[in-house]
C-alpha cells in the first residue's frame, strides 16, 4: 500500500490557489486517488467547487455551536463531494477577533485524532495567502505537509509572495521533512510570464511544475460551483489540470530545500526581463533615491 502523501497549496491571496487546487485534486480523484481536502482559509471556500456549495460549515463554527471541538463527531465536519473527495474546512473567528491560524491547528488535530486520514492517498491543505503567522504555517511547521506547491503568476506581488513562502519552507526544512515540490504558474497573461516563472523556480532551487493557461471556462465553471473537469471534462483546460495532477503524482513525494532570494535580487531579475526599469520611480515599497542636482 502506498504511503499517504500530504501536500499543501500556498500562494498570494487572490491568485487562484483554491481554484487551481480543487481542479487538480479533482483530476487526481479521476486517476483513482483517494483525496481529503483540509481547507485552511477562514473564508471556508477551499471545497466549494467539490461540494457544489457556497461554503462548507467549518470545524470552528460547528465547535462553537456544539460547545467545544470535543463535542463534535467526524461526520459533523467531513463532507463527501465530487468523485468521493472528502472535504473539511477549518474556518476562523469573526473578523477582527482572535487568530484564524488557531482554527487550522484545531482542525488538523481533530482530524488526526478521529481517523480522518485513514485510507487516504492524499491529504491536501489549502492555505491562506502568505506565511504570515504560526497558525497558517502549521502544516509546514508541524511536518504535516511534506510537499509544498506554490501557486503564483508573473505579477510582482505574486512573485514576492512565492519567494516569501519559500523562506517559510526553508525555515522548517531542517527540523522536519517538508520540501518545496515546485511552483505552479496560474497565468494572468502578464509580460514574459512563463520566462519569469521558470527563472524564479530555478533561483529557488525548484522547478515549474506546470504553466496553467488563462481560460474563461474556469470562471464559467466556478459560477456553477463546479470544477472544470466536471463542468466540461473534454475541454483543453480540463486536460491542463490533468497534466498538472499527473506531474504532482509523478513527483512521488520528492522536493527540494528552497534557496529564497533577497528583494533586491528579485527586482534585478525583473530588470533582466525588462519588466522593471532602473529609472522607475517606485519599486515595490521602496522609493528610488532622490537625484540631487
Amino acid at each position: 500500500m502506498a504511503s499517504l502523501r500530504q501536500i499543501a497549496f500556498y500562494g498570494k491571496g487572490g491568485i487562484g490557489k483554491s481554484t487551481t487546487s480543487q481542479n487538480t485534486l479533482a483530476a487526481l480523484a479521476e486517476m483513482g486517488e483517494k483525496i481529503l481536502i483540509v481547507g485552511c482559509d477562514p473564508k471556508a471556500d477551499s471545497t466549494r467547487l467539490i461540494l457544489h456549495a457556497k461554503a462548507q460549515n467549518s470545524v470552528l463554527s460547528l465547535a462553537a455551536e456544539a460547545g467545544s471541538v470535543e463535542d463534535l463527531e467526524l461526520a459533523d465536519v467531513l463532507k463527501e463531494g465530487y468523485r468521493g473527495i472528502r472535504c473539511v474546512e477549518s474556518g476562523g473567528p469573526e473578523p477582527g477577533v482572535g487568530c484564524a491560524g488557531r482554527g487550522v491547528i484545531t482542525a488538523i488535530n481533530f482530524l488526526e485524532e478521529n481517523g480522518a486520514y485513514e485510507g487516504m492517498d492524499y491529504v491536501s491543505y489549502d492555505v491562506l495567502g502568505d506565511v504570515v503567522c504560526g497558525g497558517f504555517a502549521m502544516p509546514i511547521r508541524e511536518n504535516k505537509a511534506q510537499e509544498i506547491y506554490i501557486v503564483m503568476s508573473g505579477e510582482m506581488m505574486a512573485l514576492y509572495a512565492a519567494n516569501n513562502i519559500a523562506k517559510g519552507v526553508l525555515k522548517y526544512a531542517s527540523s522536519g521533512g517538508v520540501r518545496l515540490g515546485g511552483l505552479i504558474c496560474n497565468s494572468r497573461m502578464t509580460d514574459k510570464e512563463l520566462d519569469l516563472a521558470e527563472a524564479l523556480s530555478k533561483r529557488l532551487n525548484s522547478k515549474l511544475i506546470h504553466f496553467v493557461p488563462r481560460d474563461n471556462i474556469v470562471q464559467h465553471a466556478e459560477l456553477r460551483r463546479m470544477t472544470v473537469l466536471e463542468y466540461d471534462p473534454e475541454c483543453q483546460q480540463a486536460e491542463e489540470y490533468r497534466q498538472l495532477a499527473r506531474k504532482i503524482h509523478a513527483n512521488g513525494g520528492k522536493g527540494t530545500i528552497p534557496t529564497p532570494i533577497t528583494m533586491e535580487e528579485l527586482e534585478e531579475m525583473l530588470m533582466e526581463f525588462g519588466i522593471l526599469k532602473p529609472e522607475d520611480e517606485t519599486i515595490v515599497g521602496r522609493s528610488k533615491k532622490a537625484v540631487v542636482a
